[in-house]
């Protein structure tokens, strides 16, 4: 194996986070890989991690080596896709980062027909709700639910995001429903505990309500479980209660009130000229079956979901086609998944 070999294993152990995660993925044993390692540290002359029984940790010189070879990576994937023509062919391992309910409920299904079409393509998808370092971890892409800013990634719309407020009938028939929104200050309101305050936009603008209740959690997933228990009311992204509210076990409440109108679901990259192809057909995709009026929006009664998406038009398409498409620089405020 070449120089350029060794580069791409470093490169590999650090975004797997160990030697034989890193073996799996590109079907080496442990040993070849500490050897080739121990080849590239040599021939530099410095050492560019601690190696543990149980994890890696970047030297400084590691550190910075690590970020000049991933954009020596990146620069000579986009090489071998201009010169070779293969902008249609999604090859390699695709890692993505996307927020843990989200990606559970409207990614993780939809995987395998995204997978059946691109055989040559391995799928690493990440779930967790803190942001990721998508050039330093090493992905290729993260699923974001935020407002957009100027940043030097860029961002792609797949979805508008609506939050409205909701409660359980059976809070509302034991503690009434509020009929304005200085009633909520008289209501239990729901939120993960390091949330900021609802932002909300009615009749006479922005305004602003601090969530104030008695249970106290980090993660959103509870918050939904006790809305739905008839703990109290909560601000909620339609993605994530569409089925009961479809259902009857949740009821929209001051529908006067909605969160802000910029949150929305988007696709963020690194800013490159040359996309990879197993990054734009991802993001194709997802855009194509989420679509300006996300199916989250009609669902059901059951609660079912729609057919998985076909990948027959995504695949020969490039981002243009797409209404939701719009390509912005990004650094988002927020994963959360109310």
């Amino acid at each position: 194996m070449n120089n350029l070999g060794d580069l791409e294993i470093f490169a590999r152990v650090v975004s797997a986070g160990s030697m034989s995660a890193a073996g799996r993925e590109l079907g080496l044993s442990p040993a070849v890989v500490s050897k080739r390692l121990r080849r590239l540290e040599d021939r530099l002359g410095t050492r560019l991690m601690q190696r543990t029984t149980r994890q890696i940790s970047l030297t400084e010189a590691g550190q910075g080596f690590y970020e000049r070879v991933v954009a020596i990576l990146a620069g000579i994937e986009e090489a071998e896709a201009f010169v070779s023509r293969r902008s249609a062919l999604a090859r390699g391992v695709l890692k993505v980062s996307a927020p843990t309910s989200f990606g559970r409920m409207h990614i993780a299904p939809h995987i395998n027909t995204f997978m059946q079409a691109n055989p040559d393509l391995g799928v690493n998808l990440m779930l967790r709700d803190e942001f990721v370092d998508i050039v330093g971890d090493g992905y290729d892409l993260a699923i974001r639910i935020a407002e957009l800013s100027d940043s030097s990634l860029v961002a792609r719309k797949l979805a508008p995001v609506r939050r409205i407020l909701v409660a359980s009938p059976d809070y509302l028939e034991r503690h009434g429903e509020p009929k304005t929104f200085a009633d909520l200050d008289r209501h239990i309101c729901l939120a993960p505990h390091n949330n900021d305050p609802w932002k909300l936009e009615g009749p006479d603008g922005q305004i602003l309500h601090r969530p104030i209740g008695p249970l106290q959690t980090n993660s959103s997933e509870v918050v939904r479980e006790a809305v739905i228990g008839g703990v109290g009311i909560a601000l909620r992204s339609t993605w994530d209660i569409g089925g009961e509210l479809a259902d009857g076990r949740l009821l929209q409440v001051l529908p006067a009130y909605e969160g802000s109108r910029n949150v929305a679901i988007h696709a963020v990259y690194a800013s490159r000229r040359f996309l990879p192809a197993k990054v734009r057909l991802f993001i194709d995709y997802l855009a194509d079956l989420y679509g300006p009026t996300p199916y989250w929006e009609n669902q059901a009664a059951d609660g079912a979901g729609p057919a998985p998406a076909s990948l027959n038009s995504a695949s020969t398409r490039g981002p243009q086609a797409v209404k939701t498409g719009d390509i912005r620089t990004y650094s988002g405020s927020s994963d959360a998944a109310e």
